[in-house]
């Protein structure tokens, strides 16, 4: 019987590569590498031995996908910001098996979903900047799992469940990351440079602070009720769909966990971000 673990909302904004590769923005983004640290210390208490993440930017549009590769190997570019992030060398198992019991377990609920294992089938910076500090040198599986921008916040709470099925059906401790922004307005491009640093407007600030006051307090009702609205007035990374997956996999309205925020709201390019682990039903 597998088990869900670990839950957590990530940041994977590019100027933590900048942080860490380049020495005139060194240390800039280091609160959100430590944030990381602290998700790798509870993987490895929790004995982790699959990240499950769910990629914002592995951006389908039809159906459901799981990047299902026995192996992901390679060097990494992004083609939006490759002044921003580049050389990111990466070398993880896949988990097959894994992608092959959420599958059942989607087919089975009557969804369309497909796993991929072709070898030129990459992976996205969503996935492989958190995994390059929370998995380095653990050598654990990883599972990419796109972000349909043009399905529902109900579809996604769909294959969320199905997620948690096909996690429990399995063998596997499953570590589940949403990785997407809060808000994801970026700053207009002659303002661009400017704005590395901020959230890109107050309304949007605003919105994401009181989000996350809702989420101190458990209000996890009021939040899933306001979840629509928020993903579209606040421009949410992937219509917010990755939040509502992994809320689906913690039983939705039934979740009423807690969190620890592991790195503190902050703003970059427009977009806001941070790191918080979500406690997991027992």
């Amino acid at each position: 019987m597998g088990q869900l673990v670990q839950a957590a909302k990530i940041t994977h904004v590019p100027s933590i590569w900048m942080s860490h590769t380049m020495e005139q923005y060194k240390g800039i983004r280091q609160f959100a590498i430590d944030g990381y640290m602290k998700l790798r210390d509870d993987a490895i208490a929790r004995d982790v031995d699959t990240f499950v993440v769910l990629d914002t930017h592995w951006i389908t549009n039809q159906g459901f996908h799981l990047n299902a590769k026995d192996h992901h190997k390679g060097r990494f570019i992004s083609h939006e910001l490759p002044h921003m992030l580049s050389d990111l060398e990466f070398d993880y198992p896949g988990d097959a098996d894994l992608a092959d019991s959420i599958l059942t377990a989607l087919h089975d609920r009557g969804e369309r979903a497909l796993g991929h294992a072709m070898p030129d089938m990459g992976m996205e910076y969503a996935t492989l900047l958190p995994m390059h500090f929370i998995n380095e040198g653990l050598g654990k599986r990883v599972l990419p799992i796109a972000v349909n921008q043009f399905s529902s916040i109900e579809e996604n709470r769909r294959w969320g469940e199905a997620i948690a099925e096909g996690i429990r059906k399995s063998g596997r401790r499953v570590a589940l990351y949403a990785s997407g922004s809060f808000s994801h307005d970026f700053t207009p491009n002659e303002r661009s440079v400017d704005g590395l640093n901020s959230v890109n407007g107050e309304f949007n600030r605003q919105m994401d602070l009181r989000v996350l006051d809702l989420w101190k307090q458990g209000k996890w009702v009021e939040f899933l009720d306001l979840l629509p609205d928020y993903a579209k007035k606040c421009t949410g990374e992937c219509a917010m769909n990755d939040t509502a997956m992994l809320f689906g996999a913690l039983g939705w309205k039934d979740y009423g966990g807690t969190i620890d925020i592991y790195t503190d709201y902050f703003g970059s390019s427009g977009t806001g971000q941070a790191n918080i682990s979500l406690s997991v039903p027992a």
